[in-house]
């Protein structure tokens, strides 16, 4: 192989080794990319998302940033939006079987997989497929000649499936089927490359297995880690509210960012953003030496995505009003305005109805937190009842305000 194109080939490898967990096998993902400078044939990078949440968070963009890593390097993706796999759900980790999904629930949250994902992957390098294409139209037959492929104690390799059946927890014969269906996705679209979290090894793995059953050259498993969420202890998580959404407002992905961990700081540069490794190592050193403040980085961290997700302009707005807010003191300049009428009400109710809380049991929760201010002074007290006046102002947490404007 010429001198020139491993080079190419091992310089395009340490990009794609950032942030990597494990890479199965390494060696062949090298061959892979020289075969493809030297023959100038793109490889086929897969990602398959089963569209069981509504909306994508920054735990999702860790895979989504190596896939647009792939594609500043030339490499074609191919993503995958799991419409017949998320009917199952993914068992990967789980220890009881998942409540199956409606077409609809699918339908909906696949609408906004796809208007999320172009804000970190670049469109015109993106096919996207629905695997319902190929998976609904399988015949019991065709059904049967895949699941002869694999055997139940290769199944059971799998750690949640042993874990369960260990505990005699039911299994559900159609979660065997959930890593064949996914492993079936890599041959149909002949895949070179798969990615995935660390807790999708097992499902990549029959991937290659499948690929070699088909008669094509297996595809190279890819593994990233899972990232913890703003509470640096467990994943991140849109159910345990530790997350970052990508279609947050600025300000809210401004005011999470710097609310992470200072552990995580760099581990968040490396895994969510595209910032040059020797700058993301200099600034560790530097937090390390005392040179920067923590909460610097992360300033730059909150610019860093929101840049990524919206432009460079509501990144400097997010900037100035965090600033303005929590540093100086002020209130923002931007406080939403909500018409109201009535004279009394009681002060759960009323956050209620202004869109502060969802509920009235969340408002007396966070008045027993301490986090409702009313006109820059606290209350505490879960019984208050708040005369109306116009121009007052409601805060509750650290992010989220409103105006009262009365009637007439």
């Amino acid at each position: 192989m010429d001198n020139k194109i491993r080079e190419q080939a091992l310089e395009q490898l340490e990009l794609i080794q950032r942030g990597t967990a494990e890479i199965i096998p390494e060696e062949e993902l090298l061959k892979k990319l020289e075969n493809s400078i030297k023959n100038s044939r793109p490889l086929k990078i897969k990602l398959g998302l089963d569209p069981t949440a509504p909306d994508i968070h920054l735990g999702h963009t860790v895979v989504l940033n190596k896939l647009r890593q792939f594609q500043d390097l030339g490499h074609e993706v191919r993503l995958i939006i799991g419409d017949f796999t998320g009917r199952i759900g993914d068992p990967s980790g789980k220890s009881e079987t998942r409540k199956q999904l409606t077409e609809e629930q699918i339908k909906v949250n696949a609408k906004t997989y796809e208007e999320q994902i172009f804000k970190i992957l670049d469109k015109s390098q993106t096919t996207i497929y629905f695997n319902s294409e190929w998976l609904s139209s399988m015949s019991f037959v065709d059904v049967l000649t895949l699941a002869a492929k694999y055997t139940v104690a290769r199944m059971m390799e799998r750690d949640d499936f042993a874990k369960r059946y260990r505990e005699g927890l039911p299994i559900g014969v159609h979660e065997f089927y959930y890593p064949l269906m996914q492993g079936y996705d890599s041959v149909v679209l002949e895949a070179d490359v798969e990615l995935g979290g660390t807790d999708q090894k097992f499902n990549l793995l029959v991937g290659r297995n499948l690929q070699r059953e088909y008669g094509q050259e297996p595809q190279i498993a890819l593994m990233l880690p899972i990232l913890e969420g703003i509470d640096g202890v467990q994943k991140m998580s849109k159910s345990l509210g530790n997350y970052i959404g990508v279609n947050e407002d600025p300000n809210e992905i401004f005011g999470k960012t710097m609310s992470i961990q200072d552990q995580l700081i760099a581990r968040y540069f490396e895994l969510a953003t595209r910032v040059p490794m020797d700058e993301i190592k200099q600034l560790e050193k530097d937090m390390a030496d005392g040179q920067m403040n923590p909460r610097d980085a992360k300033m730059r961290l909150a610019r860093e995505f929101i840049t990524m997700f919206y432009d460079a302009r509501q990144a400097d707005l997010a900037e100035e009003r965090f600033k303005l807010v929590f540093q100086k003191g002020d209130l923002p300049e931007d406080i939403p305005e909500v018409e109201i009428s009535g004279d009394e009400i009681w002060l759960p109710k009323l956050l209620q109805d202004i869109g502060l809380v969802s509920s009235t049991s969340e408002g007396r929760r966070m008045i027993k937190q301490g986090a409702v201010k009313v006109d820059g002074e606290k209350c505490d007290s879960e019984e208050t009842t708040i005369t109306i006046r116009n121009g007052m102002v409601l805060q509750v947490g650290k992010r989220k305000y409103a105006r009262l404007l009365t009637e007439g």
